[in-house]
């Protein structure tokens, strides 16, 4: 790719940044509130845009693509990343980056891709739950606070175990105590579970807590 003049360098800076604001904008929209921080949307936004620089920097020069290495060697992520769609995220901005130094449209295609990805996904989970059907799986680590129910009682609630919440049921005997563990990213519909059950007299007790 030739060099590009300066208007055309800034529009592509510009654009690089659009590219990772937008990939934030879908995860907010798939409610991936890890993602919903100041810290995670300026890194979208200035992810791409520093590495097409950098990339554009060190391009056909040898020399200074192997200082440019040695220099960055010495970077590290000291934050812990949360789960594995985080790290994703991060190469696809890195790739958005070297595309748009490369040829803009790899980069546009890519984000394009990464976009339609996430919301397709979303959709597809919500068209499941409506079916009754659960596709995905909540865990603690995924950086995502969610609530969590936990409720003892002496004999087993239809209401619950029928939920799509459910993530775990103990039984213990001597004396006999059912222990459910729902968990859910909506607080809504675990105060409304909890509507509905909280008049059985076979409920001990019920507690509900958020884990972040």
């Amino acid at each position: 790719m030739p060099s590009p003049n300066l208007i055309e360098f800034i529009l592509l800076i510009i654009s690089s940044v659009c590219c990772g604001l937008t990939i934030r904008m879908a995860l907010g929209f798939a409610k991936q509130t890890w993602a919903m921080t100041y810290h995670h949307t300026m890194s979208y936004a200035l992810l791409p845009a520093v590495t097409m620089i950098i990339t554009t920097l060190i391009a056909g020069n040898i020399a200074l693509s192997l200082g440019m290495i040695g220099a960055l060697s010495i970077v590290r992520f000291r934050n812990p990343v949360k789960n594995p769609f985080e790290l994703v995220i991060f190469f696809a901005l890195i790739t958005i980056g070297i595309g748009f130094a490369t040829n803009f449209k790899l980069g546009l295609t890519l984000t394009a891709v990464v976009i339609l990805l996430i919301i397709l996904s979303k959709k597809y989970e919500d068209v499941s739950k409506k079916k009754g059907k659960k596709i995905f799986s909540l865990s603690f680590e995924e950086g995502s606070t969610v609530c969590v129910m936990e409720i003892k009682s002496s004999s087993s609630i239809k209401e619950l175990e029928e939920s799509e919440n459910l993530a775990q049921l103990f039984l213990t005997k001597n004396p006999i105590s059912y222990n459910y563990r729902l968990i859910s990213n909506d607080k809504s519909s675990l105060n409304n579970l909890k509507k509905e059950i909280e008049n059985n007299k076979s409920i001990e007790s019920i507690e509900i807590r958020y884990v972040p």
